[in-house]
């Protein structure tokens, strides 16, 4: 896991098999418009629900949950409402939640999942 990118998308592949052991439905990954993109649209049960991912090797520049603003937190509801628009669902609800993943030298990664985050 040398690049930033590489380290994303692991964390992002992790986060996706996490839902779905959670019993998730991931609907979608990676999916952009205008406005950005959303790492993960799954759904849970008649919730919709948008996640991003934030993936860190260590805790030098904060816990990845520190790096979601309220700006991000305002971009992932316009990106929700966009994805609805381009998709024949209709939802019972709308979510967004966060999904942390914490790699720290040779231990297994932790996964924190802030549920409802905006």
């Amino acid at each position: 896991m040398r690049t930033r990118n590489t380290v994303g998308r692991y964390g992002e592949d992790l986060a996706a098999r996490y839902l779905s052991a959670a019993g998730f439905t991931v609907l979608e990954r990676n999916w952009r418009c205008e406005f950005g993109e959303i790492d993960i649209v799954a759904r849970e049960g008649d919730t919709l629900v948008v996640c991003e991912v934030k993936t860190r090797r260590g805790l030098g520049y904060g816990s990845p949950l520190e790096s979601i603003t309220y700006r991000k937190l305002a971009t992932l509801r316009r990106l929700a409402g966009r994805w609805l628009q381009t998709h024949e669902l209709k939802p019972a609800a709308i979510r967004i939640d966060i999904i942390s993943i914490l790699f720290d030298h040779n231990t297994p990664p932790t996964v924190d999942h802030v549920r409802g985050a905006a």
